[in-house]
């Protein structure tokens, strides 16, 4: 058996490898998915890998992984480095804490509850607020339907559902929604999509038109998911006006802010969620805007005794010592949980809410200095708008889909596509806190360049007539 200080060593080791590979090669080179298995040797077998042999591989492993953290990197809802946070999930890694009681976690309970009560003063939630770390942002949703559905009908835990759910969501939301009506027993035929504006915003008089409606049917309207920041163009729902009509019906509103909640750490860009204050539960995802390693996701519900309405549980074999107020595991959805809150805290602690915000509003700036490129550039189509870091943009025509796999496969640069309103571009992600307006540019070139050389690329007009 290996020893942790050699282990440690080969780690220090592979860690020069993948930083001399991200500078130099930031795209790693692409291997078909059916060549997977023929080109790195990934079996498990009877015997064990010596040393060299082992090491070997792991360095193949890490030059064929798509590189997230490089200034070519702009396809997910996440990228970059920030090494603080790094440092922190290292330290969560070795210590290898599991969060649901005190006896087992001591002060990192603290760490993450800090994180949390510092989050609700910055939404603007009293003094009955509190929250937890669940697996991601689709779990936060989650766990906010859940929440809802035991408020208006407090015997569906024991009884089972007991009167016909709906729940709202913008036809722009996160796909999750309708896994969660589907795991929470509401059913997904019972989720009414709400139309979006020219913006891609929720319009709140067609989420009052559908309650009324449901209402008169017999329905009985529960939970109503708002976005800040949607997955294609990042815009943000009207807050203020969702609320009016959820408080008006009695209509528990959750704000997933999974992708750009974040926001709320800036001065400059909090007004995107004016009005969260008003909401019953509000998600973000630490490991989007501000860097942190995957995975990081906070939801904050306005009144804890929500959580522990619906998911404590009595335990007597784990629940011996220390109060429910640092048993985290009586307010959270799984037992055994991994500490996410240590690498967001070490970032947080080393740069303090304002370094967070400077994260926040350097997205912003990239996005403006891609903004401002595409619009003066005739060969560029715009599809967004301001105030979101996804630029959704088409050049010269060519059909996005095409365009931004052959980036891929040839290794130039790591970019996705996306629709809305029956019109497909390419979306850039401009996340990565660490990317300079130079780097910006950059990829704009690159992508020109690329075009310049395979003239041949499909064209959307083409496109559609093969369609046709």
């Amino acid at each position: 058996m290996s020893d942790i200080s050699s282990d440690l060593t080969l780690f220090n080791e592979l860690v020069e490898v993948l930083m001399k590979e991200e500078e130099l090669h930031p795209v790693a080179d692409r291997i078909e998915a059916e060549e997977l298995y023929s080109t790195i040797d990934l079996s498990l077998q009877s015997a064990g890998m010596v040393d060299e042999q082992f090491k070997s591989v792991l360095k193949e492993v890490l030059v064929s992984t798509p590189k997230t953290a490089t200034n070519l990197f702009f396809n997910q809802l996440f990228g970059g480095r920030q090494s603080k946070a790094v440092l922190g999930d290292l330290l969560a890694v070795l210590l290898n804490n599991s969060m649901y009681t005190y006896k087992v976690a001591g002060p990192q309970v603290g760490i993450e509850q800090e994180i949390i009560r510092q989050s609700c003063n910055l939404i603007g939630y009293g003094s009955k607020s509190n929250g937890t770390f669940p697996t991601g942002g689709s779990m936060s949703n989650y766990m906010a339907l859940v929440m809802a559905r035991d408020a208006k009908d407090p015997n569906s835990q024991r009884k089972g559902m007991t009167q016909p759910m709906v729940v709202y969501t913008s036809i722009e939301s996160h796909y999750s929604n309708a896994k969660n009506a589907s795991f929470a027993g509401i059913g997904r035929d019972n989720i009414r999509y709400i139309a979006s504006d020219a913006e891609g915003k929720m319009i709140p008089s067609k989420l009052e038109e559908q309650i009324q409606k449901d209402i008169k049917d017999g329905l009985v309207p529960t939970y109503v998911n708002a976005t800040a920041g949607t997955t294609v163009l990042g815009a943000f729902d009207p807050i203020h006006e969702i609320a009016d009509i959820t408080e008006k019906y009695g209509i528990w509103l959750h704000v997933d802010g999974a992708y750009c909640g974040s926001v709320i750490f800036s001065d400059k860009y909090k007004h995107l969620v004016s009005g969260v204050e008003r909401s019953d539960s509000f998600s973000y995802n630490a490991h989007k805007m501000l860097g942190t390693p995957l995975t990081c996701s906070i939801i904050l519900v306005k009144d804890k005794k929500h959580l522990y309405e619906s998911f404590s549980n009595d335990a007597d074999y784990l629940y011996q010592t220390d109060g429910d107020n640092f048993n985290l595991g009586k307010t959270s959805f799984q037992c055994g949980r991994r500490n996410d809150a240590l690498k967001f805290w070490t970032l947080w602690k080393s740069v303090g809410t304002d370094g967070l915000q400077q994260i926040v509003d350097q997205q912003f700036d990239l996005a403006n200095v891609a903004l401002k490129y595409i619009r003066s550039n005739s060969d560029y189509t715009l599809y967004s708008f301001d105030d979101s870091i996804s630029i959704c943009f088409n050049y010269k025509d060519i059909d996005p889909t095409e365009l931004c796999t052959a980036l891929y496969e040839n290794q130039i640069t790591v970019v996705g596509f996306g629709a809305f309103k029956g019109e497909t571009f390419v979306r850039l992600v401009t996340i990565n806190a660490n990317n300079e307006a130079v780097d910006i540019l950059n990829f704009f070139k690159v992508m020109e360049e690329f075009v310049e050389k395979h003239p041949n690329l499909k064209r959307i007009a083409e496109h559609v007539s093969e369609e046709v």
